[in-house]
Order: C-alpha cells, then sequence, then structure tokens
C-alpha cells in the first residue's frame, strides 16, 4: 500500500545562489541543499541539525561561533571563511576542501571527515575527538597545542605537519612517519610509542 508523502520534511533546495544573506543565529533543521553557493552570508551563531550540504560551494561565509550537530557537508569547497569558534558534533565533511580558511578556535566531536582537503592549514589549538580522518589531506598543516584524541588518522597525509605539543592519544598513527613531522613534545600512549619505534625500524623484544 503506498505510503502518504512525507510533508514535514522541507523540500531540497537545489543549484541556488545565496549573497550576503543574514542567517544570524538561525537554526536549519533537517534543511537539504544541492550544488547551491553561499557567498559573504552571515552565519554568525546559526544552528544546524540534521541538515545536508551536498557538492555546495561557501565562499566568504561567517561560521563564527556556529554549532553544526548531525549534520552533512558532503564535497563542499570552503573558500576564505571564517569558522572562528565553530563546532561540530557528529557531522560528516567528506571530501570537502578548505582554503584560506579562518578554523581556529575549533572543535570537532565525532563525525567522519574522511577525505577532507586541509593542506597547510593553522590548526594550532584545535580540539578533534573520535573524529574519523581516513586518507584526509593533513599536508603542512600547523597542530602545535591541538587536542588529537581517538583520532583515526589512517593513510592521512601528514608529511610536513607541525605536532608539537600535540595530545594524541589514542589516535592511530600506523601511517605517520614520524622522520617528516615536526613531533616535539607530542604526546602519545605506549601503544602508539610502538607503533612509530617500529614504524623506524626498530625490533621490539
Amino acid at each position: 500500500m503506498p505510503q502518504p508523502p512525507d510533508t514535514t520534511r522541507p523540500e531540497p533546495v537545489t543549484e541556488a545562489i545565496f549573497r550576503r544573506d543574514d542567517w544570524y543565529a538561525e537554526e536549519l533543521v533537517d534543511r537539504h541543499f544541492v550544488r547551491c553557493e553561499f557567498h559573504g552570508v552571515d552565519l554568525t551563531e546559526a544552528v544546524t541539525r540534521g541538515a545536508t550540504f551536498t557538492e555546495c560551494t561557501f565562499g566568504g561565509v561567517r561560521f563564527n561561533a556556529s554549532r553544526h550537530v548531525d549534520s552533512a557537508f558532503v564535497r563542499c569547497g570552503f573558500r576564505r571563511c571564517n569558522l572562528f569558534d565553530a563546532e561540530f558534533v557528529g557531522c560528516k565533511l567528506v571530501g570537502s576542501t578548505f582554503d584560506e580558511c579562518d578554523l581556529r578556535p575549533l572543535r570537532v566531536e565525532g563525525g567522519d571527515w574522511s577525505f577532507v582537503a586541509l593542506p597547510k592549514a593553522d590548526l594550532r589549538g584545535v580540539v578533534l575527538t573520535d573524529v574519523r580522518l581516513r586518507e584526509a589531506d593533513l599536508t603542512g598543516v600547523d597542530l602545535t597545542g591541538a587536542t588529537v584524541t581517538r583520532v583515526d588518522l589512517s593513510a592521512a597525509h601528514l608529511a610536513g605537519s607541525r605536532l608539537t605539543r600535540a595530545d594524541l592519544r589514542g589516535s592511530d598513527l600506523t601511517g605517520l612517519d614520524p622522520t617528516t613531522v615536526s613531533r616535539a613534545g607530542a604526546l602519545i600512549d605506549a601503544t602508539q610509542a610502538l607503533v612509530i619505534a617500529q614504524a623506524l625500524g626498530f625490533e621490539i623484544r
């Protein structure tokens, strides 16, 4: 028996262009945007819950103090956006790219950020916990003093990155070449120390 249409969920917005819209403190719940463009939009203190952005472009968007819960930004491009004090909880950002964005302070808890491109990003002092960052491009990132705990960094590209004084405990470092990163004062646990020792060619007995 056919089911009646669900009228409670807003229809997807497709290929729309938003310029300098004021969405300050807006709540975007279960909204779906596909291949949309956002230019100079103010999303300061905005909240998204269950929202989905697919193949969208964000240029000069202000995400300051915004909160995102169980939302998705899949294969999106962020350029010169400000994410000062933004928070992502249980969000999916697979395949998204960040270019010349202000990303600190930033808090990410849970979710899937696999294949994300963050080359040379300034991530000093950010907090990343329980996040999947598999095969992410973190080439040359600065994670000085950052909290990167229980993060899946398998096959992530970390060459040239700065991990100085970063808390890396519980994270998957199997793909890390310690000779290609700055690591003074980085904090790891005993299991990670064994993995790194083996990567350097030491034989553990």
